[in-house]
C-alpha cells in the first residue's frame, strides 16, 4: 500500500515536472530568453506565508546558517528538476523488489 503511495506522489510530481517544463518553455521562447521557474517563485505562487514563516523557524531551531547557504540555494534551483528529482526518487522507492532466483539471499 506504501508502494503505491510512494508510486502515485512520484509520477505526479514528475506530471508537475513535465508541465513546468513545458511552462518555461512557452515563456522562453515567447522572450527570446532562457527563463526558468526558481522554486522560489513557486512557492510564492502556491503559498507565500509558509515560505515567509519558515526562514524565521529554520533560525531559531538552533543552526541559523541553515538558511542562508543550504535553503536558499535550493530555493534558486529551477523548480521541474527538483520536482522531476523528486519523484524519480518516489518512484525508485515504491518498486516492486525483483524475486531472488536461485540460491542468491
Amino acid at each position: 500500500m506504501i508502494r503505491f503511495f510512494l508510486r502515485m506522489i512520484g509520477l505526479f510530481s514528475l506530471a508537475a515536472a513535465f508541465i513546468l517544463v513545458i511552462y518555461d518553455g512557452t515563456k522562453s521562447i515567447a522572450s527570446n530568453a532562457v527563463i526558468l521557474t526558481s522554486v522560489r517563485a513557486l512557492w510564492d505562487t502556491l503559498n507565500a506565508a509558509s515560505l515567509a514563516s519558515l526562514q524565521p523557524l529554520l533560525e531559531q531551531s538552533g543552526v541559523p546558517s541553515l538558511w542562508d547557504p543550504v535553503f536558499t540555494t535550493f530555493l534558486s534551483w529551477p523548480s521541474w528538476a527538483v520536482l522531476a528529482v523528486l519523484g524519480i526518487v518516489l518512484i525508485v522507492l515504491g518498486r516492486r523488489r525483483k524475486p531472488l532466483i536461485g540460491y542468491a539471499r
